[in-house]
């Protein structure tokens, strides 16, 4: 579990980038959760535009993707996600 001192620099982190996935009228499903699972191995640090055409809620499809990846929700602003696991074997962002 993040302390806010660490979900905060994730923030920071995540403010530069871009969007890397989209989720729209199909919703989640295994090949979105499969790509989310590898980018999460490579990036650590992912954020998630979900479009107005999604038919669940931003919130719904953020827990969902958490739970399917293992991986934490930092922020939920507007229609953007921002989701973090750490990679074990070769870790790239190194929390304060």
């Amino acid at each position: 579990m993040l302390n806010n001192k660490q979900k905060s620099y994730l923030r920071k982190l995540a403010n530069t980038k871009s969007a890397l996935f989209q989720v729209g009228k199909d919703g989640c499903n295994e090949n979105l959760y499969k790509s989310l699972n590898d980018s999460l191995v490579v990036h650590e640090l992912i954020k998630i535009s979900v479009l107005k055409t999604c038919p669940s809620e931003i919130r719904e499809v953020a827990f969902d993707i958490a739970s399917s990846t293992q991986s934490q929700i930092i922020q939920i602003i507007g229609r953007v996600v921002i989701i973090y696991r750490p990679n074990n074997k070769q870790r790239k962002i190194l929390l304060p």
